[in-house]
């Protein structure tokens, strides 16, 4: 009666396990130690798409692909060697149909009543959708990612209350700042002051979930450094729609201002020109009756007349005054022909012979000049008289700021631009000459930069130094020979004017040296020039070939490699600057693989830097500085050749 009553509690206590397990929508497993299925639900039946019948004594390597059955394995020999439960894990099963899904499944082990090991149960549940929406949310933050790593514009995530979730790898290169030092911080310290009051909007409105776009302020680097921003930002919300940070995109906007100065700056010297032009022409017809009829005076009365001496100061001060009209011609940029070949080292030496220099020499007696001028300066073309003027009162400007005398350093350079200058012009690339003076007089205010060049702005001494035209001339000279123009200025220690003149290639076969052109004259050999500025490539072109090579261009290193592959070269002339693609050194070495003993030059606008060099390691041979004459490319040329 006893057993009896056992037996049918034991039967009870099955059939609500059973009816529980069954009630489940979690599929309900049991497997022996080999991974057959001994037991399951009928949620399991569902799950992978197959009857009663069918799953009955299947192996869990059945419905799994081999990478899965050995997951498997693993998981369960673990849960066997621990004799712990496992964690929930997730694993793909093919069901029946052939479809794949993912199922998440936690499992223990089964033990006898002598506690040996007999077997496996788990738990399964679809988690497919869970799973790709999962992988839905990693793309989609791998692909946000993707594109804020690679947005040139800083950007930087804050939280509600301002603190850094993240900085782009452009916020890094721009403000200095690394993202672990400021992870979880906040930014105020890079803020100015004086730029709260719209710092503080941004903030309200990212408070408020709204937007902002193409806010103008100021932002500190970790340096200290001050740079103009335009800021654009918008709130990021959660699965419910609250607000829990802002993303904000800073642009440097330091070129934008800069380039905003120059333009401003020349309509406004455009409009001062005009209308010093009006002016000037008609104090010309005024002028001429001052200056003509002193001077038919002067004819009619005697020598020792007491009118002369009146008379004289008359066509003196008309003759002073026509001299001002013709400042303010040149401001007005009218009438100033740019065509004569110059060497301006000429147009310096003649200068500092000229009774203009013996009078500023009177007034600075403690004023010396000095010269470093380059020795084989290429010519520009331009006005003789009109740059005689531009060095005349660079010099004047440079004495006046040596109150106590000084050294004004005149210099000239050949130069290449291989990258544009951004400095008080944006010079572009290019081959040209400069001229620089330099003094080490009381220097220039930073706030008075913009000034320098508008016209009757001056500090001078009145009476002495002038009308406070002499650096708009300079100016409106400049902009006439098509230059530019650079000022580096500290207060108590000098200033620096450089001026930039486009290089003319006229007369370059008239160019004296010491070997006459049939002493580097080629004789068909064949050069391949590979330079990434088509100017270049045609100069150099041009140049080669008057010299008898037979010469092509390429405007990469990539191409120049593939030409070789198909082409060979008695002589490369190999740009060592190329952007973008592979430099010089790179191309070489490639095409060295191609012809071991490749000869080539190496030509740059930089200086001699350890890529040249090892490039002549490599074997290549002599350098040559650009801009270069037909003289110093065809003797380089030549040399190589010959070696």
């Amino acid at each position: 009666m006893v057993n009896a009553l056992s037996f049918n509690k034991l039967q009870e206590s099955e059939e609500k396990y059973r009816t529980i397990i069954e009630g489940t929508e979690e599929g309900y497993f049991e497997i022996d130690l080999a991974g057959n299925l001994t037991f399951f639900n009928e949620s399991l039946c569902k799950i992978f798409g197959y009857s009663q019948a069918e799953l009955k004594g299947m192996n869990y390597r059945d419905y799994a692909t081999p990478e899965t059955a050995k997951r498997m394995y693993q998981v369960f020999n673990e849960i066997y060697q621990a004799k712990k439960p496992a964690k929930v894990i997730d694993y793909e099963v093919i069901r029946k149909d052939g479809s794949t899904i993912v199922l998440g499944m936690s499992a223990s082990l089964i033990q006898d009543a002598t506690g040996e090991p007999i077997g496996f149960r788990g738990v399964v549940r679809d988690v497919t959708e869970r799973k790709r929406a999962e992988e839905a949310l990693r793309a989609s933050e791998e692909r946000y990612r993707t594109v804020l790593e690679a947005n040139p514009d800083p950007v930087v995530v804050y939280d509600m209350v301002g603190k850094v979730i993240y900085f782009n790898p452009a916020f890094r290169e721009v403000f200095g700042w690394p993202l672990e030092e400021r992870l979880g911080k906040k930014m105020d310290l890079f803020v100015p002051e004086e730029n709260w009051p719209e710092t503080r909007m941004m903030i309200e409105k990212m408070l408020a979930g709204v937007g902002f776009a193409g806010i103008e302020t100021r932002r500190y680097t970790r340096e200290g450094k001050t740079i103009p921003v335009s800021i654009s930002g918008s709130t990021y919300r959660d699965g419910d729609g609250n607000p829990v940070g802002s993303v904000n995109t800073l642009r440097n906007i330091s070129d934008q201002k800069t380039l905003e100065a120059q333009l401003q700056r020349a309509q406004k010297m455009e409009a001062i020109g005009t209308l010093a032009g009006g002016v000037a022409h008609d104090l010309n017809n005024i002028l001429s009756g001052l200056v003509s009829y002193p001077e038919l005076l002067l004819m009619e009365i005697p020598q020792d007349s007491r009118l002369r001496r009146p008379i004289l100061t008359i066509q003196n001060s008309g003759e002073k005054a026509a001299a001002i009209v013709q400042d303010l011609l040149t401001l007005a940029r009218r009438g100033v022909a740019a065509t004569e070949v110059v060497n301006l080292n000429h147009v310096i030496s003649e200068y500092l012979h000229s009774p203009e220099y013996e009078k500023l020499e009177l007034y600075h007696p403690k004023v010396r000049p000095r010269t470093n001028l380059e020795t084989n300066l290429l010519p520009i073309m331009g006005s003789p008289v009109h740059l005689s003027k531009t060095i005349m009162n660079l010099v004047s400007n440079a004495a006046e700021a040596m109150v106590d005398g000084g050294t004004i350093l005149i210099s000239t350079e050949n130069r290449y631009v291989d990258r544009p200058i951004r400095g008080y012009d944006h010079v572009k690339e290019g081959d040209y000459v400069t001229l620089t003076v330099s003094d080490t007089g009381v220097g220039i205010p930073h706030k008075d930069i913009e000034k320098i060049f508008e016209p009757f702005y001056t500090k001078k001494v009145m009476g002495r130094s002038g009308t406070g035209l002499g650096m708009a001339v300079v100016w409106g000279t400049l902009k006439d020979h098509k230059g530019y123009i650079d000022v580096q200025s500290s207060e108590g220690k000098g200033t620096t004017f450089t001026l930039y003149f486009p290089i003319t290639r006229k007369r370059l076969d008239k160019d004296t040296s010491q070997l006459s052109m049939e002493e580097y004259r080629g004789k068909g050999e064949s050069l391949l020039v590979v330079d990434d500025v088509e100017e270049q490539r045609e100069i150099a072109y041009e140049l080669l070939s008057r010299l008898g090579y037979s010469t092509a261009t390429v405007s990469s290193g990539k191409e120049a490699v593939e030409y070789m592959k198909s082409n060979s070269a008695d002589l490369l002339v190999l740009d060592m600057i190329m952007d973008p693609g592979i430099d010089g050194l790179e191309t070489y070495k490639r095409i060295l693989k191609l012809h071991p003993g490749q000869k080539a030059i190496i030509v740059s606008g930089f200086s001699e830097t350890k890529r040249v060099k090892e490039a002549q390691k490599l074997g290549a041979g002599s350098y040559v500085k650009k801009p270069y004459t037909l003289n110093k490319l065809g003797t380089a040329v030549k040399a190589e050749l010959s070696r």
